[in-house]
Formats: C-alpha cells, structure tokens, sequence
C-alpha cells in the first residue's frame, strides 16, 4: 500500500488490482506550511502519524520546528502535537492477553530562550479493564556542539525491545521502550542523515546520509547487557533486556535473583524468572529438582506445578521437563492434558516421554515416537497394529532399514494379498527391494500362493531388464503348467522379453497355445510341425504370425498348408497373401496360387489388391479369373471403372472368350476407342441389339463411328437410318456429318436434318450440313445465305469460295469475317465490294490491315474508297472512320486529297468545324505552305487548339496570325516573346492593345531579360504586384533598390504582405534612408522585424539593425550589434535587459577582447552561475591570458546566491594552477563545496602533493592519500595525519608499504604507527620486514604490546631479543604465557648458555615440551633438585621419578630423597620406596611418606566396606519392593472377569503369551529374535 500526502490530505493506495486512492484524513492547521518528512501508521492501521518541520521562531530560526498530526481512524478525530519524529510499537503488557499500541515522540521545542528536549511514550487506545500502560517520558541530552540539531527519524526494534531517536547531524539515543530509560548516545554519521528504515533481521536500522552512504545500526548483542549492568549500573534493565532479547551476560544476574526470590519463597515470580531466563540457563533439572525439594503446603498449589504452569504459558518444555512433568500428569491418570499439550506442541517429544505414555496410550505413544524419530520403537508400533504399510513409508522417511524378510513372513501367514502389496512397496523402494525377487517369489510358492506370486512378479517385472530374465522365464513356467490361459494373457500383454524363449515355446506347444508356440519357435520345421494344426489356431492369429516369417518361410508354410489341405486352408492363405502381398511379394503369391490352379483363390486375392495396384498384368489376371470363375458382373464392373489394364490384351481375350453378355466388351471399346473394332464384332456376330443399345443407352456421342463402321460394313441404309432417328437430339450432328462427307454419303442425313430444323434445333451444325446440301443441289442458296442466321458464315463460305465466290463475299460480309472477306476479294480482284464493306464496317483494325503499305492491293482499295465508296455514303461516322484511318495509316497527302474534296467542294460536309480543324492541322504536318492559305480561307475552325499545334510545329508567324484574327492577345504576345523573341514588337503590340495582362507578360519577359528597371516600370503599368518575389530577388541582384522602393510602395497598396514590408524596410536601409526606416516602422505595417534586423545585421548595417531592435526589445541582438558598434556600455545594459546566457557570453568575449575587464566581469558574474557555461568562460580567458581577471572574476562569483560547487571548484583548478599559495585555505574553507574529483586531478597535474593528500581524505580516498604521502613525502608527511590516513586504507598491502617508508624514513616513529596498525596488520609478516631491514629491537615496544595475539614470528623475536639482552624473567613470563613458539629450538639454543637462569629457563621449556628427561637431565646438573622433583611429578612418568630417587640416594641427597617421596607421592610404588631407603639406610627418611601411605589404604578400604554394605540393604529393600508390587497385582487380578486367553500367533509358539518384562538396562525392553518385541493378546 501506498501512503500520498498532498497539501491538505493524506491518502490510502491499495497496491491490489484497479483499486483508486482512499482519503484518510486532512491535515491539521500545524502543518500548514510544513515540509512533510514522515508518515506512518501501526500494524493495525487504525492509528496514523504525519510528521513535518517548519523554519524556527523568529527569537531563534535555527532551531526547526516539529509538528505531529496523530489520526485515529476509529474515532475519525485528529491531535495536534509539537514533535520532530515518532513511531508505533506493540507492546504486551502483564497481564493482557493483546499486545496494545503505543506510540513513542521525540520533541524539541525554545520558550523564553529555554531549550527543551524530550522523550514520550504513551499507550492509545487502552484496554477496558486491562492493565494499561504508564506514560513514560525522558530528557533528550543534546552536547552544545549540537545545541540546533533536531530529530528527524524514529525506529523501534521489536527484537530488543528498544527505540532509537536519530538527529539530523547524526546523533543516535538508544532508549528502552518500557521504561523510557536511556541506554546509550553516540554520533553514527558526520554527515546529516535524511532517511531511515527499520532493519528487522538484525533488531537494528539502516540509514542514508547526505554523501549517499547507507549505514546499518544495531546492538552488540554480546556487550549490551555487560553495558548496561556495568556501565549505566542498572541492574533491573540488565535483566529484562537480557530476558525480552534471550541476550547473553545476565546470568549471574538472573541466577542470583533467582535464588534469592527462592530463599523468600517467592515460588511463582521465581517460576516466571526461570521461564523467561535468557538463553534458557535454569531450564535445568537442577531447577526442577530444587522444585521438587520444596514440602508442598496444605491448600496450596505445588510449587513444582506452578513452575511447569507458568512455562506452559510462557512457551515449549524442553525434554526433561516435558518427560517430569508428563510423570506428574501418568501418575494423577489425566491423560487428556497431554494430548492437549502435544497437540498444542507444548512438550518436546523424546523416547522416554513415549515408554512413559506407553504404559496408558500406545496411540499417543506412536505419536511421541514418531515426533521423537525413536525409529525402532515406531516400527515395533506398526507391527503391533499390522500397518505394515506405514513400515515402508516411514522407515523411508527417516532412513531406517528394518527386517523386511521376517516382516514379509508375517503378513503372508494372515494376509496373503496384503503380503503382495507390501512386497511391492519393497520392490518401490528407492534404492531398489532389501529382500530379492526370487527370495520373495519362492515365500509365495512354498505355500502354493501361485497368483500372489504371479501378480507380484508381473508388477516388479515391468521395466521389462535383462536381468530379470531369470524371474521372467519363471512366472511363464509356472503358469503355463498351472494356468495356461494366464501365460497366454501374460505374453498376448507383451511386457517381457528377456526370457528362456525356446523353453517356453515347448511348454506352448504342450499346453495348445499352438500360436504362442510359432511366435517362440525359431526354426523352420519347428513351425511347420506347429502350423499345420489350423483346426485349433484362430485364422486371424495365424494371419498375424505370418506378418512375422521371412518371406522365404512364409511361402513354404503356404505351399505345405496348400499340399495339405488346399480346400481348408485356401482362405488362409488368400487371407496371408491379401495381408502382405507387399512383403511376400504378389507375384510369388499370384505364382502360388497359378502353380494349384486356383483361379478363385487367385480372384479372391486380386480382388483385394486390384484397388491399390497400377500394374496392368494384374488387372488383366483379376478379369481372367473373374472370367473363368463365372463372375460376369465383376468383370464388366472392373472394365467399366478400372485404369489400368491393357486394353488391347483385355479386348482380345473378351473377343476370343465370346462371353454371352457383350457389356464387359462393350465397356472396354467405348473407354479405350475401339468403337470400330466393337461396331464390326457385334455386326459379325449379329448382335445389332447391342448395337442399337450401346448407341442410345451406352453412348451416343459414339453414334458417328458406329454409322461410318456399319457404312464401311455395307449395312443397308434403312437400319442406319432408322438407327440414326432413334438417337436424333443426342446424336452429335458435326462428327456424324463429317463421317458421311468423308464417304460421299451427306444426302443420307437430309431427312434426319430436316427433322430438326423442323422440331426447332439451332445447331449450327445443323445448319451448316443443310446450307451444304442446299448449295450443292442450288437450290436458291442466295436466300438461305442472307436469310437464315444460324449457319457459320465462315464454315459455309469457306465451302462456297471454290463454287461461287460472290455466295462467299455474302456469306463472309453476313458473318463480318474480315479476313476470309478480303482474301477472297483480293483472291478475285472484287475490290469495290471490298471498299464497300471496309467503309461500312467502320472498323479501325480492318482498316490498319487494308491500308497496310505491306497490301500490295492497298492502291487500288485507295481509288475505289475515294472515288466511290465515301461519295456514295451520306453516314458522318463512315466518314470519320474513313479520314481517322488514312491519318492513322500516315497518309496525308492522300488525306489532304479527301478532305478537299470534301471540304472545299462544296459538298454536305463543307462547313464541318472537325473536317476544317483536321484540314488545318494536316497541312500543317504535311504541307506547311498551305497553311497561311487555309488560314485565311476558313472560319469554322478550333483558333486557339490550332494556333498551338502551328507554335508546336514552329509556324510562329501563322500562330501569331491565328491567335491576332481571333483578338487572343496574350497568347499572340507570348508567341512574341517565347518564340520569336522580339521584345520590341512586343513592347510595341503592348502598347497598341494596352492591356495589363499583356503588359505583365512584357514585364516578366523583360525581368528575365535583365532589363530590371523596364520590368519595374512594365510592372507598374500593369498594376501586377504578384510577382514581387521576382522583382524584389532581381532589383536585390541588379542593385537598384531606389527603383525596388518605388516597385514595393505600389505593392503595398495591393497586399498586405509580410515580406514586401520586409523588403522596403531593407532597401531604405541599402540607400541609408533611416529616417525613413524609423517614420515606417512607426507606422502599421506587417514587416517581419525580427527576420529583416537579422538580414541587416549579417550584412553589416549595424545602425540600421540597432534601431529595429530597439524596436522590438530584442535585446540579445541587440546588445551584439552594440559590440558590433563598440557601444560596451550600452551592450551590457541590453545583455542585462536580455538575461541570456548566450548573449552574456557573446557580450563578455568581446569585453575581454576590448580589454573592458570590468564590464567583462559583470558580465561574467551572469554567466558562471550556470554550470554548463562555467568551462568555457574559463577556458576563453585562459586562451587569452587573463589568468588575474578570470580568478577575481571567480572569487567575486564565490558571494553569489547562485553560487554552485562549480564555481568554488574552478577557482581552486585556477589556484592551482596561478596562485598555488591560496590553494590550501580554499579547499579547507569550501571542502564541502567543491568536485573534488575534478580537484583532484588538478593537484595531480601540478603536483601540490600536500593539497592532494588533503583532498583524498575529505574524499575518502584513503589509499590514495597513503600512496601520495608516501610517494612525496618531503611536501605531504605529516606524522599525525599519516595515522589517521592509516588506519581508513583499504589496501592491506599499503600497511606493509608504510612500514617500509618509516622504516627508511622516520624510524623514531615507527612503534607510533604500528600501534595504530597492530589490529590490521599481519604481526608475522611486519616482523619479517623489521627482521629484513635488522632492526628487531627498534620494534620492541611494539611486538610487546601485540604479543597477547600469540603469534609465531612475534615470540620468537622478542625471546631473540631477551636472550641478547640476558633479560630471564622477561624471557621466562613470555615463555608462559605465550606458547605459539619453537620450544625446542630456543631451549636448544640457551641449554649452555652461561647464566644459571636462562639454562633454569630452557629446563622449563623442555617440561613444558613433555621432554621430561632432558628437563630433568638439565636441572641436576645445574643442582635444581627442586625442578627436577617437579618435572618427574608432572611428567607422570614412575621410571623418571624412581629413576630420580636412585639419583638421590647417589649423590647422598637424604633430604632431596625425603622431598622426592612427598612430590612424587602418587608416581613412586611403596615396595621401591622402601626397599631403597633399607638398603640405603634411609628408612627414617622415608617414614613419612610410609604413614601416608598407610592412611591413604586404610580409608580405601573403609570405604569399599560401606559401599559393599549399602548396596546390600539396597538389594534386599528392592526384593521386598518387588514382592509387594506382585501381591497387589495378584489382589487386582483377583477383581477382574474372567475372559479367554488370545489364540496363538503362528510361529510365536503357544500358550499365553508372557508379558513384557519390566523395562531394564537403557529403558528398552528385552527383544526377540528378529527385531521384534514380543506381541501379546489384544
């Protein structure tokens, strides 16, 4: 959700779907004017906070202003209050069962110049009846450094339960959220912080300062309580922060307190403090125990019951407590209260706590184990409640690998299917089954369980593995001798094939699964043996199995089937042969079926084939067979429809086979065309009926070749006849006329034809066969040529041309057959007719073809068409077509001959305004001379059309007269003027018509001629202003701008146009006339200023561009023309008026360049307030070298209000570049203020080394800083600061560096620096470099103050140092302290060394080594009997001390051989001891170590005998105990009914089953044989 604060509300915006924002209040008065900085709400949204911060009071503005709007949603009300930052917190107070919501503010407010900081902590909205919480309220502490600073951020921390209160300069209060007290105050940030947000993993905050750091706070969680108890002294916040946050270092705290409220017998708060114990330390059984202890009060509730109440509330039990408390609750039969507790999780489970509830509730037990994961306690639960299932999935679960085969063995004597499905559990056991296949198979088969282990098998065998071919081969063993028809569903299934297959194939064979047999068996006479028994295999099945044979054996198994049985088994076979006729292959079937003679099992076959072949072959032995077996309908059905048989081989063998029906026959010779050869057959044979019944019933469009066969046949013409009437409308009339013309026998139709015309028919075939008949009998064939209008013109005249060709001329001209006309025209010199028909016929293509020039006939067409044709035609349209076709055909002087003949004689069409245009525009393209002639002569013509085809055709004095007779005046002075090019004549014709259109006509002739002043003046005749973009480019051009005025005041009286105003203002000022520029610009015009002031000033008219300018108030321009004019004054006025940064610029460069430094600076002071101007000024006035002017400039820019980082970081560049003495103060003064990356690179260039380094640190750049002061120390070191530097660097390398430098050049100082260092550094490593150099002892104060790090290289040098030295007690404190050393080698090296002690000192080296008899070797011989008595004490060791006591007694050292026996009291065995002393006289030396010893055994022994004797009484209390508890069982069992004892379990043995012994040894009950606890009745 989204929180909006507007300025005078606060919105809710659900994130959710479409959802709109949702007004949750307005803000109060106090925030007016306020700078909102935090909004927040409780988690329960119904309390909400808005925080803002406005300028201080006027008797002290630095100090913000905090308001706060608290809403309540609820009650809809809203409380103004004076806070800078608050926040919500939950909070559970004792007592409530609800967390209440309390808010927490910070304030800091000025009255009467009094300061006052505070804190509040206030609960809203109060439980009714509740405890409710006390306002807390505390000072906030601000230093007077930080006397303004103000909070502006508050996070709680749930975790803790503490707040933090962050300030604006970084301070940071840490207070407790229930008592409001403080705990701890510290700046976190040297930079203000602006925003903040709860980091609730950690219990801390996360926030953001101004230089963009993010920084995480929170508690140590390990020092917060040792802090508050020891620093602040407050014990009681210790323990409740150590308690609310499980915090360590309270528990000296918390078990004093707890002791002493036990002392005063506060049970119950001590019961609460032991609950709420951090990290748990009296959740003990001492605890428990000390509980226990306290007598239990008449009344009164057990304390021990309080103590586990009051962690029943609080929380979880742990094990011990859950296992006592659950005693407590067996013992009082309150089993309800732990299944509450358990469901409520309450108790921690553990097996104990299930043995304990065991004893009242073996289900809940079950539910402890499980949750306990006492894994074989669970799965002896689930075999005592046979859930075998759940064995598997819950020893899965938790990994556990019980005894599945004895399991397995249990289910199967009860359960037999039940037993199955948990052998398939096994088997899905990831991993694989525990127990083997064969193993579990062979439990099934043993007690004859055949189908449980064939459905186990078949579940387990699915993946279908090779080496499962062993159990494969078993199953199908097992079943086929049992239940053949289970193996045969088995292996129709297909699921295996890795098994025995030959073994399996007999067993088939045995048990009549003859056709599983002939699928295993893989030899040939094997299955020929099996195949033949077709009486007992299903014919499909047997199909099938074919499908599987090589096609080799599959044809001897269909030959030995066919030998056998040839009538039985022939439907089989065609059944094979039709199933893989592709494998087999069909003509090895067809060859086996041949090789029987079995017509009908080959007709059968093919006759399933026949669709999908295209082999004519066997097409061909389909019909045969068809044939031969009778099946006459088939064959004509397989002639009518099929493609693809010979058809030639197919009508032989029809023919010689004489079949009584004709139809199969007849169908092959209708496809094929062998209609002929069919019509011959039937007529020879005598068969007309099929004759007469394949012409009108099979088809008559075959009539015509049965009418020319039977006319070859010499049939009598009565039977043709009557056959030809029968068909009459279907018959086709073309084909059946052409096959009588062909034999000369046409006359034989004239009855049939003219019974059709007769019955109406307008087939022009028809009509074409009559008009032949009728032609060739002349029978007035003139009239049926012109009269009847469905015969082919071009068919009949064809037939007519060799006859009569005038019939052709009317047939060809009836049909318009333009070609066939001409031909024969030509062909027989009719070119009258011809032009005739041509100018009838109007057509353009006939006429292109007969005016081709390639018609050798075209000249004699010519002659007739004029002299004949067009005179004798009254049509327009002929006469169109006519002159339209000679131009088309290019022949104008013949075109030129027509129309004068037409036009100028007088004839209908003299007047023709068309015919006078095209006699005109011919003479024109044909004969130019005539046409002035034609001209003059003719009226009715098109003037304008053709006065422009005369200009096309540059007949200019003919145009001109053309367009002069019909007054077009503008066109005849553009002939003038385009084409003949005579100015003066047509300046002259101007002047004589006076029109304006043709004066403007002479006016643009003349601009284009460049005669612009006679332009000018024919413009302004004309009156025309619209071509003054014209005239105004050419004058501009010409220079004649006192002429262009005088153009333009006249064009301003015609239009109001921008650029004509323009163009005056501009030629006034080219002729210097200003003040007429002033007095026009004064006056409405609609010049574009702008535009004409910019012209004025690119071309240098300054004067005249200022005052346009100053007109329009453009002063950015006008303050460059200004400078332009060397007005600087002036310039800068304007470029204040303008306010540009590129006018600024412009005005300032040029001031610079003038030397006007001052008034360059003004200008400056404009410019570098803009950041992305500062550069370039910077850079002209560098490029000029006014490196003083540009710093004064920069420093004055330093005082700006607008003044920006780019400023103060130029001019610290500019000092390091000119004035290196002020670079220093500058950045020390405006460190916040300045790039200082850009500075950066700026000292780098000019190598201010100390200015540098200065700036890495304010930048944090500390390995830089480190590498320049190194680098350049003789300008940058400055010891103090080096430290600082040293300690930020990142680059670990960099400390070794600086060692090295202070090692070279400031060694005095060098223990300075690696204190500082010491916890960066890596001591070995810097001692190495000290040891490289040799100067180990100028480090000694250093490596001594490090040597608490126990490092190798540290001790060393600083035992090095000490040996040189001779200094022994240092040596030997640093030996014991500290034992990160070569022992061996330092003792080595100081065993001789001349001082008593430092030899003392490599003894102890040697004991602390263990070489105890080096040790004590070094110690006699320096006369140290006392180390070395303590080396053989310590070093447990008898030989040593023995060894020491003979050394002793050597040396007649009676008092070391007394002392020795005391120090190595518990080394020395008594027998040596004091077989020495009495042989060595010693025995009163050694008498006191014999009383001890004598003491010591006593005591021994006094205490085996007690031991002995209470383990006694303690043996006969528990055999009495014992014998107790039976005679009260006794005493109870006598009580009970009686009942009848359980039925044995198998294999369990018989009788009653004993019960379970009491619990021994670990608390586990004694077990059976195989894992299982004994199982007794229900």
């Amino acid at each position: 959700m989204l929180g909006l604060v507007t300025q005078t509300s606060v919105y809710h915006w659900p994130t959710e779907g479409d959802s709109e924002p949702i007004k949750m209040f307005d803000r109060t008065a106090n925030l007016a004017n306020n700078q909102i900085i935090n909004y927040r709400c409780d988690p329960s949204e119904k309390w909400l906070v808005l925080i803002g911060i406005a300028p201080g009071l006027a008797e002290r503005p630095q100090l913000v202003k905090g308001n706060m709007q608290l809403y309540s949603v609820d009650q809809q009300r809203s409380q103004a209050l004076e806070a800078h930052a608050a926040a919500f917190a939950s909070f559970r107070i004792p007592g409530n069962e609800r967390d209440s919501i309390l808010i927490s503010f910070a304030t800091k407010s000025s009255n009467a110049g009094q300061v006052t900081s505070k804190f509040h902590v206030i609960e809203l909205g109060a439980q009714p009846g509740k405890p409710s919480f006390t306002k807390k309220q505390a000072d906030l502490f601000f230093p007077p450094d930080f006397a303004d600073d103000f909070p502006v951020a508050m996070q709680i921390s749930h975790r803790y339960s503490l707040i933090y209160v962050i300030t604006k300069l970084g301070l940071l209060f840490v207070y407790d959220l229930e008592t409001a007290t403080a705990v701890y105050r510290n700046r976190i940030s040297p930079d203000p912080i602006f925003l903040t947000a709860e980091a609730s993993s950690v219990g801390g905050f996360y926030a953001i300062n101004r230089r963009g750091q993010v920084l995480l706070a929170t508690v140590n969680e390990a020092t917060l309580v040792p802090f508050v108890s020891g620093q602040l002294n407050n014990l009681e916040l210790a323990v409740n922060l150590a308690k609310r946050g499980n915090l360590p270092g309270a528990e000296n705290l918390v078990v004093q307190r707890f002791q002493e409220l036990f002392a005063q017998t506060k049970y119950k708060e001590a019961a609460e403090l032991a609950a709420e114990s951090p990290q748990g330390i009296l959740r003990t059984p001492d605890t428990v125990a000390k509980f226990q202890s306290v007598p239990v009060q008449a009344g009164q509730t057990p304390p021990l019951l309080q103590y586990f109440g009051t962690l029943l509330t609080k929380g979880k039990l742990n094990a011990f407590e859950s296992l006592e408390l659950s005693r407590l609750v067996v013992n009082q039969n309150k089993k309800n209260l732990l299944e509450n507790w358990l469901a409520e999780d309450k108790l921690e489970c553990s097996e104990e706590l299930g043995d304990l509830v065991k004893t009242v509730d073996n289900d809940l037990a079950l539910k402890i184990y499980i949750k306990a994961r006492a894994t074989p306690k669970v799965v002896a639960a689930f075999a005592e409640r046979r859930e075998f299932d759940k064995i598997l999935i819950y020893s899965k679960q938790v990994g556990y690998t019980p005894d599945y085969l004895f399991l397995l063995q249990t289910i199967l004597r009860s359960d037999p299917q039940g037993a199955v499905n948990f052998a398939l559990m096994m088997s899905q056991m990831e991993g694989g089954c525990p127990v083997d296949y064969n193993t579990i198979t062979d439990l099934f088969l043993q007690r004859n369980m055949i189908r449980e282990a064939t459905a186990f098998l078949l579940d387990v065998l699915k993946p279908n593995l090779p080496e499962h071919g062993f159990l494969q081969t078993k199953v199908l063993e097992i079943n086929l001798v049992t239940f053949p028809n289970v193996a045969d569903a088995i292996l129709a299934n297909g699921m295996f094939s890795h098994y025995d297959r030959p073994r399996i194939a007999q067993l088939c064979e045995k048990a009549g699964l003859y056709v599983r047999a002939l699928q295993h068996y893989s030899e040939l006479p094997d299955i020929k043996r099996v195949i033949v028994n077709t009486h007992a295999i299903e014919p499909q099945a047997l199909v099938e199995f074919f499908g599987t044979l090589s096609r080799e054996w599959a044809l001897e198994c269909m030959k030995d089937l066919l030998v056998i049985n040839i009538k039985g088994n022939l439907q089989i076979i065609v059944q094979v042969a039709k199933e893989y006729c592709e494998q087999l292959g069909v003509d090895a079937c067809i060859k086996i079926f041949e090789q029987f003679k079995s017509y009908e099992g080959l007709y059968f076959f093919l006759g399933s084939y026949l669709s999908s072949s295209e082999d004519p072959d066997i097409h061909f032995k389909y019909i045969e067979s068809a044939a031969r077996t009778g099946q006459i309908k088939e064959v004509e059905r397989v002639t009518r429809e099929s493609n693809f048989y010979d058809a030639e081989k197919t009508k032989n063998f029809l023919m010689e086979a004489k079949l009584p029906d004709a139809r199969p026959l007849i169908n092959v010779c209708d496809r094929f065309g062998f209609v002929p050869d069919l019509t011959h057959y039937l007529y020879t044979s005598n068969m007309l009926r099929y004759i007469e019944g394949y012409v009108q019933k099979v088809n008559p469009g075959n009539a015509p070749l049965v009418v020319g066969q039977l006319l070859d046949d010499e049939c009598p013409e009565d039977f043709i006849k009557g056959l030809i009437l029968s068909v009459r409308s279907l018959l086709p009339v073309e084909p059946l006329v052409e096959e009588c013309e062909k034999r000369n026998r046409l006359r034989l139709l004239t009855q049939f034809l003219e019974h059709l015309v007769s019955e109406g028919s307008q087939d022009v075939h028809v009509h074409n066969a009559l008009g032949k008949i009728i032609i060739d009998s002349n029978n007035n064939p003139e009239h049926f040529l012109t009269t009847n209008p469905y015969y082919d013109s071009r068919i009949v005249g064809k037939y007519c041309e060799k006859r009569d060709p005038t019939l052709a001329v009317v047939a060809y001209r009836r049909g318009q057959c333009d070609d066939e006309l001409i031909n024969v025209t030509n062909k027989n010199s009719l070119f009258k007719l011809q032009a005739r028909y041509v100018v009838e016929r109007m057509d353009g293509d006939l006429w292109e073809k007969v005016l081709n020039p390639e018609n050798e006939f075209r000249r004699q067409l010519i002659d007739q068409v004029v002299s004949t044709a067009l005179p004798e035609s009254k049509s327009p349209e002929q006469v169109s077509a006519a002159v339209k076709a000679f131009m088309t055909a290019d022949l104008p002087h013949e075109l030129i001959e027509l129309l004068e003949k037409i036009v100028l004689q007088n004839s209908a069409f003299s007047g023709n305004f068309n015919l006078q245009n095209l006699l005109i525009l011919t003479a024109i393209k044909a004969d130019p001379s005539r046409v002035m002639d034609y001209i003059n002569r003719l009226d009715n013509f098109d003037g304008p059309a053709v006065g422009e085809v005369a200009v096309e055709a540059q007949l200019y004095e003919e145009a001109f007269a053309i367009f002069k007779k019909f007054n077009l005046n503008v066109q005849a002075v553009n002939v003038l003027l385009d084409n003949i090019r005579g100015i003066n004549r047509a300046v002259e014709f101007a002047f004589r018509v006076e029109e304006d259109a043709v004066w403007s006509r002479v006016a643009k002739a003349q601009l284009r001629e460049g005669l612009v002043s006679d332009a000018i003046e024919s413009f302004i005749r004309a009156d025309d202003a619209t071509h003054f973009l014209d005239v105004i480019r050419a004058a501009e051009d010409a220079d004649v701008y006192h002429d262009l005025v005088k153009y333009l005041l006249m064009v301003r009286q015609k239009t109001k146009e921008p650029k004509v105003d323009s163009e005056l203002i501009y030629a006034y000022a080219k002729i210097d006339r200003l003040g007429d520029i002033e007095e026009f610009i004064l006056m409405p015009n609609v010049a574009n200023l702008p535009n004409v002031g910019d012209k004025l000033f690119d071309e240098g008219l300054y004067e005249a561009a200022k005052i346009i300018f100053a007109f329009i108030s453009n002063w950015a321009k006008l303050a460059i023309t200004l400078v332009k004019l060397n007005q600087f004054q002036g310039a800068v006025d304007a470029a204040r008026k303008a306010n540009s940064a590129k006018t600024w610029k412009e005005v300032c460069f040029a001031c610079v360049d003038a030397e006007e430094f001052r008034l360059a600076q003004i200008c400056g002071l404009n410019i570098i307030v803009q950041v992305d101007d500062l550069e370039e000024v910077s850079e002209f006035y560098q490029n000029k070298g006014c490196f003083n002017e540009l710093i004064s400039l920069m420093e004055s820019g330093l005082g700006l209000e607008r003044a920006h980082m780019g400023i103060f970081t130029e001019l610290g560049v500019l000092y390091a570049r000119y004035r290196h003495e002020k670079l220093m103060e500058h950045i020390k003064l405006f460190s916040t203020r300045l790039n200082i990356p850009k500075l950066i690179r700026a000292c780098d260039e000019q190598q201010h080394w100390k200015e540098l380094t200065y700036l890495y640190i304010q930048y944090d750049e500390f390995d830089n800083a480190a590498t320049t002061v190194m680098n350049h120390s003789p300008d940058a070191w400055d010891h103090m600061q080096f430290k600082d530097i040293a300690v930020k660097v990142a680059n670990v390398e960099l400390y070794y560096k600086a060692v090295h430098f202070y090692l070279q050049e400031h060694p005095d100082l060098i223990n300075d620096l690696l204190n500082v260092l010491a916890l960066r550094v890596d001591h070995t490593r810097v001692v190495e470099i000290i040891r490289k150099a040799g100067h180990l002892r100028l480090v000694k104060p250093y490596m001594i103050a490090v040597q608490s790090n126990n490092v190798s290289a540290v001790n060393e040098a600083l035992h090095e140092i000490y040996v040189e030295e001779e200094d022994y007690d240092r040596l030997r404190e640093s030996i014991d302290l500290h034992d990160n050393f070569d022992q061996i080698g330092l003792a080595q090296k100081i065993e001789k060394h001349e001082l008593l002690e430092m030899r003392r000192v490599a003894a102890s080296i040697y004991k602390k080594a263990g070489r105890w008899k080096q040790s004590i070797t070094l110690s006699k011989k320096d006369n140290l009997y006392k180390d070395a008595m303590e080396t053989a004490s310590q070093s447990g060791d008898r030989e040593l001390a023995e060894e020491l006591l003979v050394y002793f007694i050597e040396q007649g050292k009676k008092e070391c051989f007394a002392s020795c026996l005391f120090v190595c009291y518990d080394l020395i065995r008594p027998d040596v001891a004091l077989e020495l002393a009495w042989m060595n006289s010693m025995i009163d030396f050694a008498f006191p170590y014999l009383l001890q010893f004598i003491r010591e055994y006593s005591g021994k022994v006094d205490e085996l005998i007690k031991d002995k004797i209470e383990a006694q009484s303690e043996a006969k209390a528990k055999e009495n105990e014992e014998k107790d508890v039976i005679k009260q069982q006794n005493m109870y069992a006598q009580l009970l009914p009686l009942a009848l004892p359980a039925p044995p379990i198998p294999g369990m043995g018989g009788g009653f089953a004993a019960p379970p012994p009491p619990m021994g040894g670990m608390g586990m009950p004694p077990m059976p044989p195989f894992g299982m606890p004994p199982m007794g009745p229900y």
